[in-house]
């Protein structure tokens, strides 16, 4: 069964409305800029139907930084995925070979790497052993790829509902393109010309779990590529906002439609490995919780408020603004995670 939890999902525009009242206030006291970041949230969606996902969690939603919000995130004595795990990818629809390079440099940054120069993405991700399960087990140390297929057929069309996700892991799985493997993660990437249903309307990203056989449930997530469709709902910074005050774009180091892309993944990662099945780290509501990430939504750099990311370096050479460093010199921006020790949002730093 396919069952709706929670996503990284777009502010409404009286949403928006409320929002900009209160950074109003804010601006006011503080006396800094009126600006306001749109970035990703939670919000409810509905349950949906048999063969779909269980529980989708961690989507991102227009929101302004969370630096003034206070945030705990409570755990529910639930599951919690364990290292090291694996990411299965389908690349549904055409992408350029440079695309799909980041996005694997990505997921090869998490290996810690003593040349590369600092701070990494491995870095960035070891805020997240801090979270720890009932038994005193700690969260995954790394993420790596465990396998990819691609459907640059379009297979099933260019046009998909949230339930066609979920099959695509599904026949991956029965196939035996990938293991039934319990402790991972199955990404769905879609190409900038597929049309994902809520994908730039409601959802940027998402992440939940589908049943493939008796009592066995494997957890499963999609981001879509945001650049031609929606750069101003799904790849800020990067892009100017798509609603409030206008702001000069960041200059992307890969591209805006997969640094995007990569943000989105990393938002979703970090809440999938956190809470997988609906019952680990989150704030709220069961159904619309906020998670590791989405709990600092906005925040990039020390210093962050809303309309700024906070301090980034930036390249010398092509000016591009960043926080992290990969695999291969890659330069990556990676959202700030709630850590458990400090009861605060982290910034990789």
């Amino acid at each position: 069964m396919l069952h709706d939890k929670s996503q990284c999902n777009i502010n409404r525009q009286q949403n928006l409305h409320h929002r900009y009242r209160k950074m109003a206030k804010f601006a006011t006291t503080t006396l800094l800029p009126t600006l306001v970041l749109l970035v990703f949230f939670v919000l409810l969606l509905p349950l949906l139907s048999y063969g779909r996902l269980h529980h989708e969690q961690q989507q991102a939603k227009l929101i302004p930084s969370s630096s003034s919000i206070s945030t705990t995130l409570n755990y529910h004595k639930g599951s919690l995925l364990s290292s090291p795990t694996s990411t299965y990818i389908i690349w549904y629809g055409a992408f350029p070979p440079a695309y799909r390079a980041a996005v694997t440099d990505f997921f090869a940054s998490f290996r810690p790497s003593d040349s590369s120069p600092q701070p990494t993405v491995s870095k960035w991700w070891a805020t997240i052993q801090q979270y720890k399960a009932l038994a005193g087990k700690p969260a995954s140390a790394a993420v790596k790829v465990g396998g990819e297929i691609s459907d640059s057929a379009y297979s099933l069309g260019k046009s998909l509902a949230r339930s066609t996700l979920a099959d695509l892991v599904r026949s991956a799985i029965a196939k035996g393109s990938f293991p039934l493997d319990l402790a991972g993660v199955y990404l769905v990437l879609t190409a900038a010309d597929v049309a994902v249903d809520r994908f730039c309307t409601s959802s940027c990203g998402f992440h939940g779990t589908t049943l493939v056989s008796a009592g066995k449930r494997v957890v499963v997530a999609h981001v879509g590529d945001p650049g031609a469709q929606c750069p101003g709902l799904c790849a800020w910074p990067y892009a100017a906002p798509a609603y409030g005050p206008p702001g000069p774009p960041l200059v992307a180091p890969n591209g805006v439609g997969v640094d995007g892309t990569i943000v989105n993944i990393a938002t979703v990662i970090a809440g999938a490995v956190t809470n997988p099945f609906g019952d680990g780290f989150y704030q709220g509501d069961r159904l619309a919780p906020l998670e590791a990430a989405t709990a600092c939504a906005g925040e990039f750099g020390e210093g962050a408020y809303p309309g700024y990311t906070g301090a980034l370096m930036i390249d010398g050479e092509s000016k591009a603004s960043f926080n992290a460093f990969g695999a291969g010199g890659r330069r990556f921006l990676l959202p700030a995670i709630w850590e458990p020790l400090s009861g605060k949002c982290k910034v990789i730093g």
